[in-house]
């Protein structure tokens, strides 16, 4: 197991969940992330380290790396960060092996996904926008209910409904294009009304506010350019900011999934099935 390299391509915190689990369980991990990442959770994404170097997540840390570091940071414990948004660690014969480099592909793109140009024995994909079969070997339900977690070998997961779990006005999303500027920080309690962020452009100015009391669970980073919109935050009514630091459910889950897949892929090749 531990001569199988796993990829992650997205470092936010339903992929951070995919790595922990995958962590734990003894496989190498390499996330691949974009130059600015925007992940809300952040105090749960691995992609924080594209900022701060390192990020740590329920002990486990992750770090950012070049090519050439990959290696260091794997013999280290750590999960190796890595700016490659087109993936082309995998065509880098040097660093990873057609034969034993597994791709899960947790950017959550919710669209069509183009199939790899790059042949690899199980490319694993996260809810809409993969059919197994046609774009990657096998896809992991991220859809909250009774089919969460569900490896399909065939198919497709559901589509992607446009809203958002639960109570839908706690997610935050910017109301203009512009710039956010951040007036709270993750973990805090926050008031019905309280202002959280403002976004600023050259000709207006708008402000994101509390819907209701709780505490800030997600935030993208102060100075983050944002789009009419977008999300960027995450307020929770459960009061305990504890729950910010932690995996969510939904992450482990769907990594348990992405475990069951490897395993069940492992245990076929290793049969000649």
């Amino acid at each position: 197991m531990q001569s199988k390299l796993i990829v992650i391509r997205g470092g936010g915190d339903l992929a951070s969940g995919v790595a922990l689990r995958l962590h734990r369980a003894g496989f190498q991990v390499v996330i691949l992330e974009l130059p600015k990442p925007l992940a809300v959770r952040r105090a749960v994404s691995f992609a924080e380290a594209v900022y701060e170097g390192t990020q740590t997540v329920e002990g486990v840390t992750a770090r950012l790396v070049s090519a050439d570091q990959i290696v260091v940071a794997l013999e280290a414990g750590e999960i190796p960060v890595l700016i490659d948004p087109n993936a082309n660690i995998l065509r880098n014969q040097f660093v990873t092996s057609p034969q034993s480099t597994f791709l899960i592909d947790a950017r959550l793109l919710k669209k069509s996904v183009e199939s790899l140009d790059v042949k690899i024995p199980l490319h694993i994909g996260l809810g809409p926008g993969f059919i197994a079969g046609e774009n990657c070997h096998a896809v992991i339900e991220t859809h909250r209910g009774h089919a969460l977690g569900r490896v399909y070998w065939s198919g497709s997961a559901q589509p992607d409904s446009g809203a958002p779990d639960g109570d839908h006005r706690r997610v935050l999303r910017a109301r203009s294009d512009g710039t956010l500027l951040a007036h709270a920080n993750i973990g805090d309690y926050l008031e019905e009304g309280q202002s959280i962020a403002t976004i600023k452009s050259e000709n207006q100015k708008s402000e994101i506010v509390s819907p209701f009391a709780g505490i800030l669970r997600g935030l993208i980073r102060s100075d983050s350019e944002v789009e009419i919109g977008m999300k960027v935050g995450d307020v929770d009514r459960r009061n305990d900011p504890a729950l910010c630091v932690l995996a969510s459910d939904k992450a482990l889950a769907v990594g348990g999934a992405v475990l069951e897949a490897i395993m069940t892929f492992l245990k076929n090749d290793q049969e000649g099935i």
